[in-house]
């Protein structure tokens, strides 16, 4: 069993969760590159393929009741098992034969990735000591490499065996999944969050939710600013460069490949920064930041583009690993009920914003529906007045 102790950091536990979520998140990351594709290959409208990013998420919705679930059993076969499952799902989509059993497939990986992602941040968490933030970043730097790795594992399958030959990756995420068991089965982290439970003042799961509503309710608007311009760029990038700049599939996906990396460091820095600057001080950092770094990005060209695209990338994803260290900071005795909540929300609202990203591209055009995220944007810098917490604090 292992138990959350002050000032402790279990270096080598959280790299492995860290090196979970890459193996899982990595075959999640197909959809965004594959796009172009089915957009033409099934002739759908930018609004009806970003449709797709919603069925992906609509699991989510059921991330509380899978935190309750998780309060109660061994997390890590949740972790185990989710690699595969996602896998096989998403490598089947190039030989889909219609838009109906895309969803269905998104279906099915959108429930196993959430399994994968409401427990995880609650065993990082016990696995962190002190350092939540510091945690917290390690763990959003394997989602971010991820979707970096994804748009070129898939690139590169396309170019191998086409679209229809996708299938053939799916045994290394079967491998990925029976790794994780030989390396997770010996973690046990369900016993001291029971034993942490029993320390506090516990309340039902409805109690709990009305205690932190007014958290979530500020918190949800905020991740809408936040995400109408986010899922634009990770859902939309590929295509804005194939369909509207004229290059080359493989220079589409590089440039998601770019974001996404730069995200990655983004996120390593960013919850190890607000350990020290504080979560609020960080939130504002990265939300006064990011608007103005796109409106860089739209207005440049060439090399210049790439420069702002890889700053972007670095204040556009940090936001993530900052607010799962806020809501594993709560003083709830049910931390992976409380963070199903905020996954529910963070999905159901980037969904959202990728329906809305999709209906703003077909009315005004992608690089349009990027200014106008730009603007929006700015919307979530008054919000994290309200967010808990000092501008500078002690983790």
């Amino acid at each position: 069993m292992v138990e959350r102790k002050a000032g402790k950091f279990n270096t080598s536990s959280v790299i492995l969760i860290s090196l979970a979520h890459l193996l899982h998140d990595t075959f999640g990351a197909f959809l965004a590159p594959l796009r172009p594709l089915l957009i033409e290959k099934h002739r759908l409208s930018f609004s009806l393929a970003a449709t797709l990013d919603l069925y992906q998420r609509l699991p989510s919705l059921l991330s509380p009741f899978i935190g309750l679930l998780a309060d109660r059993m061994h997390l890590r076969w949740l972790v185990i098992l989710s690699p595969g499952v996602t896998t096989v799902a998403m490598s089947l989509m190039g030989l889909a034969p219609s838009y109906l059993v895309l969803a269905v497939l998104l279906l099915v990986a959108g429930l196993s990735s959430a399994a994968f992602h409401v427990p995880t941040p609650v065993m990082v968490r016990q696995l962190s000591g002190e350092s939540t933030g510091r945690g917290m970043s390690f763990y959003m730097l394997g989602g971010e490499v991820a979707r970096t790795l994804g748009p070129l594992l898939i690139t590169a399958a396309l170019g191998i065996w086409g679209m229809e030959g996708s299938w053939r990756l799916i045994p290394f995420g079967l491998t990925a999944s029976f790794i994780l068991y030989i390396k997770l089965r010996h973690i046990r982290v369900s016993e001291a969050i029971l034993a942490e439970r029993k320390k506090k003042k516990e309340g039902s799961s409805w109690s709990e939710v009305q205690r932190f509503s007014r958290f979530f309710l500020i918190l949800g608007a905020y991740l809408f600013f936040v995400a109408i311009l986010k899922s634009g760029m990770t859902a939309f990038l590929p295509t804005y460069y194939y369909t509207d700049k004229g290059e080359s599939l493989w220079f589409a996906n590089t440039s998601l490949a770019i974001l996404q990396l730069a995200g990655a460091a983004g996120t390593m820095i960013s919850g190890t920064l607000s350990d020290r600057l504080g979560r609020k001080s960080t939130l504002l950092l990265l939300a006064a930041s990011t608007p103005l770094l796109m409106f860089f990005f739209l207005q440049s060209s060439g090399i210049y583009s790439i420069f702002f695209l890889i700053l972007l990338g670095l204040f556009l994803m940090g936001h993530t690993p900052v607010l799962l260290a806020v809501i594993q900071d709560l003083p709830s005795a049910r931390p992976a009920f409380m963070n199903g909540i905020f996954m529910t929300l963070s999905f159901s609202i980037g969904s959202l914003a990728v329906v809305l990203n999709g209906v703003f591209a077909d009315w005004i055009g992608l690089e349009m529906m990027y200014y106008l995220g730009t603007g929006l944007a700015l919307g979530a810098i008054p919000l994290i007045y309200w967010l808990p917490g000092k501008r500078k604090e002690k983790a």
